[in-house]
């Protein structure tokens, strides 16, 4: 991550809270390309973006602005997985090129860079395309123009909507699963306690509130302890204060990871400590601890942001960071070392390289010279698990990646998983269950092949 561009966002934040003392199947093809997406085919500049030796694709990042702080990591981590691919062979010789612009995590930024990836660079596909306020701003667009928008860096049901963007696919937990996991929890161990939600008032948070309500009786949250912020506002004292003022003695949030320092450090300037449930968007434990010592020091105050932030409980749909005895963490951690060593290997990093991987196996399975429909209808078709902790829910009537999660809390730098791996979707009454299945292991080689 660029830590210039970090720590001048923080030092705006601190500005306005400056009064705190105290983050398918093998060689799938259309009908039209079948012939020339065997295992002998020459390659061909197959479809925009695919030449005879590359694969060149596109993403929108919040390099600068509010959610750059642990985000701005994700897309040179991707990029580090694709040149640990492209020095192993490539996907069938073709190296991938993968062009990533600064959108700010302004969705007017958005809907330009878009554009000009699209319709000056060309690109075969948009990928992981980050936040859901501001891939908004762009999926019209991509679906019209028929380019395959896959992986959105975000957890919005709106990515599911096969018959209305056909083009578009989530990857993550979505954000409902991911709030009636968490609220499960919430209910089954804080029973009594006064609850409050603190979330993004957009799709982001409504999206986690609906799933948290699906779990917590809605008439046990009442409005005034339902506090919303908008990532462009960082005094959020008028929301802390709220739910203090409520008693809430338990609060969840859906929240980047700068606003989850922030209602960390506004509640301590309270002197309130509630107990934190928070999405696995706002709490990679090396990004949240360092901002809420940064923005503590630029506050005045010196505080230990890492032990601060240990017991808070969130979830997880990869494996910990922190579990060095874990294949995939083996292998992401070598590729980081070797192409991303400046990064922390921190939750951030491991996101973009197990999308990443994601990507190159869906191009795998894409075939030897796909068209752009070829790549969605090897999503479609399903994808192997890989490093998810639960399988995707891919198929042509669901666009929804990664179908649960585990519940983990943060100590001493990382997230400790508690229990077994959860799944379920998105319906009120659907069930949530301990999956039974078994996680896979990472490819010897790293690198994974056509399967179906």
């Amino acid at each position: 991550m660029k830590r210039s561009q970090r720590l001048r966002w923080q030092a705006t934040a601190l500005m306005a809270a400056a009064a705190l003392t105290v983050t398918a199947c093998s060689s799938s093809s259309s009908s039209t390309t079948t012939s020339t997406s065997t295992s002998s085919a020459a390659l061909t500049a197959s479809a925009p973006g695919i030449t005879a030796t590359t694969i060149t694709i596109g993403s929108h990042q919040p390099l600068t602005g509010p959610a750059a702080p642990g985000y701005s990591e994700i897309a040179p981590a991707s990029n580090a997985y694709f040149q640990y691919v492209n020095a192993n062979g490539g996907v069938y010789g073709r190296k991938i090129v993968y062009k990533y612009l600064d959108d700010g995590y302004n969705p007017t930024n958005t809907s330009s860079v878009v554009r000009q990836l699209a319709l000056q660079s060309g690109v075969y596909a948009i990928f992981n395309g980050l936040g859901t306020p501001t891939h908004l701003a762009a999926i019209s667009f991509l679906n019209s123009q028929k380019i395959p928008d896959v992986f959105v860096a975000s957890g919005c049901t709106c990515w599911d909507q096969p018959s209305t963007y056909p083009q578009t696919f989530g990857w993550q937990t979505d954000y409902v699963r991911e709030g009636k996991i968490l609220g499960q929890y919430v209910k089954q161990h804080f029973q009594g306690k006064k609850v409050g939600y603190f979330y993004q008032n957009d799709e982001f948070g409504q999206d986690g509130v609906k799933g948290l309500d699906d779990e917590i009786t809605p008439s046990t949250v009442p409005q005034n302890a339902r506090q919303t912020y908008v990532p462009t506002n960082v005094n959020i004292a008028p929301q802390v204060a709220a739910l203090k003022a409520y008693g809430a003695q338990v609060i969840v949030a859906f929240s980047i990871p700068a606003f989850t320092a922030l209602l960390k450090l506004y509640s301590l300037k309270l002197n309130y400590n509630p107990i934190l449930v928070v999405s696995n968007v706002g709490t990679d434990p090396i990004t949240l601890g360092g901002l809420v010592t940064a923005f503590a020091k630029q506050a005045g105050a010196t505080l230990n942001g890492s032990a601060l932030i240990n017991g808070i409980i969130t979830d997880g749909y990869l494996p910990s960071a922190g579990n060095a005895s874990n294949s995939w963490i083996a292998l992401f951690k070598k590729v980081h070392d070797q192409y991303d060593a400046k990064a922390p290997f921190d939750g951030n990093v491991l996101y973009g390289m197990a999308v990443a991987y994601t990507f190159v196996q869906a191009m795998f399975n894409a075939g030897r010279n796909p068209t752009r429909t070829d790549l969605v209808s090897a999503i479609q078709k399903g994808l192997p698990q890989g490093p998810a902790v639960a399988p995707y829910a891919y198929s042509t009537t669901s666009h929804a990646g990664i179908t649960g999660a585990y519940i983990g809390t943060v100590q001493n730098g990382v997230v400790v998983q508690q229990g077994s791996v959860l799944v379920t979707d998105t319906s009120s009454s659907g069930a949530i269950t301990t999956f039974t299945g078994t996680e896979q292991q990472a490819p010897a080689s790293g690198v994974p092949s056509a399967s179906s």
